[in-house]
């Protein structure tokens, strides 16, 4: 079970890039969800990084250092991408775009975090980038609702 909350499914055991696979599994699920508010984005959010980090600490031991099947970092990151935001198609493809961007380019401090043990180490990359991923989505929606007009 833990491995599986590792792999997100079988998202892990994609034959090629399964983090992006991941993040566009997460990102076509998104627009299906209800819009939560802030009083529920924000814990849920917290919630996911931390099982996160719990499973991919247990899945590295069993895997080896941050595996290509561990994905449920991607989860965190994506989370943390579309905290707080609108929920819809546009939201979505902007935030997997964005998130995948940033995990791949890794901008600072997120290379460094990836030094962090276990987990943590995993997770903290993604969480970061998907900091600098939540920020890209906001512009973008920004940009697109001024064109708009």
């Amino acid at each position: 079970m833990r491995l599986a909350l590792a792999a997100l499914g079988p998202c892990g055991y994609a034959p090629i890039v399964p983090a992006t696979v991941a993040s566009a599994v997460l990102a076509a699920i998104y627009p299906l969800l209800p819009a939560l508010g802030a009083e529920v984005d924000l814990p849920v959010t917290a919630a996911v990084i931390l099982l996160a980090i719990w499973a991919a600490d247990l899945a590295e031991r069993e895997w080896g250092h941050d595996a290509r099947r561990i994905v449920i970092d991607e989860g965190a990151g994506m989370a943390v991408t579309l905290c707080l935001q609108p929920i819809g198609v546009p939201t979505a493809i902007l935030a997997f775009f964005a998130f995948r961007v940033c995990d791949v380019l890794k901008p600072f401090p997120a290379r460094r975090a990836e030094r962090l043990p276990g987990g943590l180490g995993v997770v903290a990359d993604d969480v970061l980038a998907g900091v600098y991923a939540n920020l890209l989505v906001r512009v973008g929606l920004r940009v697109l609702s001024e064109l708009a007009r």
